[in-house]
């Protein structure tokens, strides 16, 4: 049996600006416990970086990938074979996406601090969600990987 290749993989890692964020939640905490004494506030701060190092780290834990067949983004699975043809949104665009253009119905994985994005369209008609929203700082390699890993390609 042999291994179908990875076509696409990407991880939606949180920008630098948010680990200066991190830093800044261990000096709070430390500043917290300063008047407990000098263990108390090691403490403060090792213990506010790790809680919010471990927050940014999962929020940034999001992976897009197309492999075996199928699309993989966050804990969702879909085959390409139910899946339509990609849109690459630009900024603009994939702002109105996430926003007024949104359905309730949409798997969206979207990072707010990723610009651009790709929007697929569902066409299993047993499948009520009518498309999919997913966050990419590389919506055109993104959009190749979908083409190029459906069944009919």
């Amino acid at each position: 049996m042999q291994l179908s290749a990875t076509h696409y993989d990407e991880r939606l890692t949180a920008p630098r600006s948010w680990w200066a964020i991190v830093v800044l939640v261990g000096v709070a905490g430390a500043l917290i416990a300063l008047p407990l004494g000098l263990l108390p506030t090691l403490v403060g701060l090792v213990g506010g970086c790790a809680f919010a190092g471990l927050l940014v780290s999962s929020y940034g834990a999001a992976r897009v990938r197309v492999v075996g067949g199928a699309l993989a983004a966050g804990d969702a699975r879909i085959p390409l074979a139910a899946l339509g043809e990609p849109h690459v949104l630009n900024a603009e665009e994939a702002r109105a996406w996430r926003t007024h253009k949104a359905d309730p119905r949409a798997f969206m994985l979207m990072r707010s601090y990723v610009p651009t994005a790709v929007r697929v369209e569902i066409i299993d008609p047993a499948d009520p969600t009518p498309y999919v929203y997913l966050s990419t700082r590389k919506p055109q390699e993104l959009s190749q990987a979908l083409r190029a890993g459906r069944p009919d390609a």
